[in-house]
């Protein structure tokens, strides 16, 4: 539970977004503790069950991907009411919940002070999946609206967050990581870098050497969502072998994202890509 001590306004089940629907899909946040475990469920089968992460002993238990974290943080809820199931999911830390909470999880595999420091409101976006059935036009349009009517409600100026390629095999994503260090490196100025125990390097082959096709199919699709916002990736990449994943911080100015996500997400018609 929220601990008393947070203010009235980091509440998360007294946030409510705008109307956001598509046939029988809405966008919106948790309500209450039910949504969060039924959004730790879906997490649990996507990342556990179809990716191969390693839970531990409570979190296969009980078959939900648990973290105290959650206790800080809004979730994005994306619903078929048709089936009356969440179907897509997202979850959102401000830079209030942070502090009560003690760190944001992407400073566990990245140093983000310079985020940190980043004038006005910071949000750390985390834990998106959609379940398979769902990997379609309208769930994805229904997350990064909600994403965006999230920022503007909230003012946020900057997002950060972990954005992971399935499975810790570097040769099988060597043009895409390579495309990410040559083309979309942060700014020195917001520049993270993975913890250095932990740094695997990107610059795994010439500029020149670099696919463009070749690396857009390695991408994940939402990796590709952020950098059409004009998203920045960090400096190295972080294997998670709990999770199996090669994750990549991923830095979006919020600016960026307000004026693309309302003419790219405005309408319905405007979702031509797969994002």
């Amino acid at each position: 539970m929220i601990p008393s001590s947070l203010s009235p306004m980091f509440n998360r089940f007294s946030k409510t977004l705008p109307l956001l629907k598509s046939g029988t899909l809405e966008a919106r946040l948790a309500r209450s503790i039910e949504d969060i475990e039924a959004a730790q469920r879906l997490r649990y089968e996507v990342f556990f069950e179809e990716c191969g992460a390693k839970p531990d002993e409570t979190v296969a238990q009980l078959k939900r991907d648990i973290s105290p974290i959650d206790d800080f943080c809004d979730v994005l809820l994306v619903i078929d009411h048709a089936k009356n199931k969440i179907v897509g999911t997202y979850r959102f830390m401000l830079r209030e919940a942070a502090h009560h909470y003690g760190s944001y999880y992407t400073a566990s595999e990245f140093e983000i002070d310079k985020l940190v420091a980043y004038p006005g409101e910071v949000m750390e976006l985390g834990r998106s999946c959609v379940h398979k059935d769902y990997r379609t036009k309208p769930t994805m349009q229904l997350l990064w609206k909600g994403i965006g009517a999230y920022i503007e409600m909230n003012k946020v100026a900057l997002c950060f967050g972990c954005a992971s390629f399935i499975g810790i095999d570097f040769s099988k994503y060597k043009q895409a990581l390579a495309y990410l260090y040559h083309y979309h490196l942060a700014p020195p100025e917001l520049r993270t870098c993975v913890l250095p125990q932990y740094y695997h390097d990107m610059n795994l082959i010439p500029k020149d050497q670099v696919y463009l096709k070749q690396a857009m199919k390695q991408l994940p699709p939402l990796i590709k969502g952020y950098l059409r916002l004009g998203g920045y990736i960090g400096d190295g990449a972080f294997i998670d072998h709990d999770f199996n994943s090669i994750d990549v911080c991923i830095i979006v100015k919020t600016e960026t994202v307000t004026e693309r996500y309302s003419q790219r997400y405005g309408q319905p018609s405007s979702y031509d890509e797969d994002v």
